[in-house]
């Protein structure tokens, strides 16, 4: 399979392999998602995008030497065991591999944080500075407490129905552990404002209606500001008090009004001017925008 540069934190277990043995699903797991995989005794290199939420990812169990690379950086070596962490996030595609040095299966939980809990986190530890402040990547660590809370997110996740409430609860706990532990000020360049200026604003969302019907892609939205995409993401939601990605649906689904309003181009063509190429998925989340379908909308006018 292809691997891009970047995806979405649900699309990226698609690209670690092995065997997936469970996966949070359902209301239970709206901030946090959560997968085990028993992964192959033998990678000889595996390449991950990346994505905009930090990952966590917690050896379960086996003994394994692990490698890993940035780019065309040499090749970092550590010994990687029960009980072992990574937390990535840089935020860049990179490689890795490694080989079994136990019978054991290599078995890992991967957790990924959703953005707006990661920054109510950072809001909460760092007060004022908290749009200056990220994660720190750390790789082959261990944390008592921290594999504490993973024990209890292992468990929730393996009953035959998770709590929602209690699941929330470990997930606060994460992204606060997280960051009180692992979180440092940013060294990059700032205004010092909470939020983007007004001109850049208008600068991205201007080349955001420009570039409507493509796939949305905080990367490139992120490197037109000059920012990280954590950082940008902060940034951009709080002077629009939107994320960029709802904004880019807003966007879509104000021009789909206008050509359903303005021309008599059929609802499949509608969604394809704005990018979407599943009809269905285009009238689930007009529905979801509007309050109505297509086809009704377009009656009222």
């Amino acid at each position: 399979m292809p691997v891009p540069e970047t995806t979405s934190a649900e699309g990226f277990e698609r690209y670690v392999g092995g065997k997936c043995l469970q996966v949070g699903r359902g209301k239970a797991w709206r901030e946090i998602k959560v997968w085990i995989n028993v992964l192959p005794r033998v990678m000889d290199v595996l390449s991950l995008p990346s994505v905009s939420e930090p990952l966590l990812v917690w050896t379960i169990s086996g003994e394994v030497e692990f490698q890993e690379r940035e780019g065309n950086q040499p090749w970092v070596t550590h010994r990687v065991g029960k009980g072992s962490f990574f937390l990535t996030c840089g935020g860049a595609p990179y490689d890795c591999r490694w080989n079994a040095l136990s019978s054991d299966p290599f078995e890992t939980m991967a957790v990924f944080i959703e953005l707006p809990l990661l920054e109510r986190a950072f809001d909460e530890v760092f007060g004022s500075d908290a749009v200056h402040a990220r994660l720190r990547d750390v790789s082959a660590f261990t944390d008592v407490a921290l594999n504490s809370l993973m024990e209890r997110l292992h468990e929730e996740l393996m009953r035959r129905k998770a709590s929602a409430l209690f699941v929330q609860g470990i997930a606060q706990a994460i992204a606060i552990y997280l960051v009180r532990n692992y979180g440092q000020m940013d060294h990059e360049p700032h205004s010092g404002s909470s939020s983007l200026p007004g001109y850049k604003v208008r600068q991205i969302t201007e080349w955001m209606a420009r570039h409507l019907a493509e796939d949305f892609t905080l990367d490139q939205l992120a490197a037109q500001a000059g920012l990280s995409k954590f950082h940008f993401h902060r940034l951009f939601t709080s002077a629009t008090a939107m994320s960029p990605s709802h904004y880019h649906v807003n966007l879509r689904m104000d021009e789909a009004k206008r050509l359903l309003r303005e021309t008599k181009r059929s609802i499949v063509d509608v969604a394809l001017d704005v990018g979407y190429a599943n009809p269905s998925h285009f009238a689930q989340l007009f529905r979801r925008e509007t309050g109505l379908s297509p086809s009704d909308y377009r009656r009222q006018r």
